[in-house]
């Protein structure tokens, strides 16, 4: 029996790879594909796919936030493997006998490897559900200790350094943040809200201005009076950025900067 599977990846190139090389493993039917986290929950729940091809850094929702939303909702699995372009992010983490990895980009050996390790797992009773948390547990314990900040620009992974984050805000479930100096940048997050991007962030540093910015205090050029006694922040990013000062944190802002 041919194995269904979804591939989802939030570069068409990647996708369009990936398909061409399970076409000719053969025995594999690829019946659908999706562009980010949101789709992969609900190609899960439509199509309930022995095989899903899961891109670990998507912007909003990301690998590991999919499987969280459906272990949440009590969506059965299927065989996840894994795919990332980051071969020091948590690889050994992949290496649960309940899924499996591949870097890309991708090897056609390796893409049949997978294709025969899920085939023989499929074949085996039991719920992957705690093998998975156990992956997740792994991954969180993997996860670079040098408290650099994963940020995803222009096709490339990089690590920035708090110090060197201007700020980041959200829009439409997808974390941008943007750094300072001459080598300033915007690139996207994988974390899924401000909240939990800043949980990996100083408190005395990072302030949450605004429900849609965090804000790196250190980086504020400028506090700019506003109408009806509200205030917007003049960053010291390429853009000169300015950000609202929610009504909630104007006191907060009057603290910090003793106005």
């Amino acid at each position: 029996m041919p194995l269904s599977a979804v591939i989802v990846d939030d570069e068409q190139l990647a996708r369009d790879e990936l398909a061409y090389l399970l076409k000719n493993a053969g025995d594999v039917n690829v019946v659908a594909q999706g562009k980010n986290g949101l789709e992969a929950v609900s190609l899960v729940r439509e199509h309930n796919p022995d095989l899903l091809f899961l891109d670990v850094q998507m912007p909003g929702l990301d690998g590991f936030g999919v499987i969280k939303k459906l272990l949440d909702r009590k969506v059965p699995l299927p065989q996840i493997v894994f795919a990332t372009a980051f071969d020091q992010y948590a690889v050994k983490a992949f290496e649960v006998n309940a899924v499996d990895y591949l870097l890309k980009p991708f090897d056609k050996k390796r893409v049949a490897q997978s294709i025969e390790k899920a085939r023989a797992k499929a074949a085996t009773a039991g719920s992957p559900d705690e093998k998975i948390e156990t992956l997740m547990r792994m991954l969180e314990a993997q996860k670079p200790s040098s408290g650099k900040i994963l940020i995803k620009a222009a096709g490339r992974l990089l690590l920035a350094d708090p110090k060197d984050i201007c700020f980041a805000t959200i829009e439409d479930g997808v974390i941008t943040v943007t750094t300072s100096g001459h080598m300033g940048m915007e690139g996207q997050s994988n974390c899924r809200t401000l909240e939990e991007l800043s949980d990996n962030l100083d408190a005395k540093q990072f302030w949450r201005a605004h429900r849609s910015f965090l804000v790196n205090i250190n980086h504020i050029r400028e506090v700019v009076p506003w109408f009806k006694s509200s205030y917007q922040l003049r960053m010291d990013d390429k853009k000169q950025t300015e950000i609202p000062v929610s009504r909630a944190q104007t006191k907060r802002l009057r603290e910090l900067v003793n106005l």
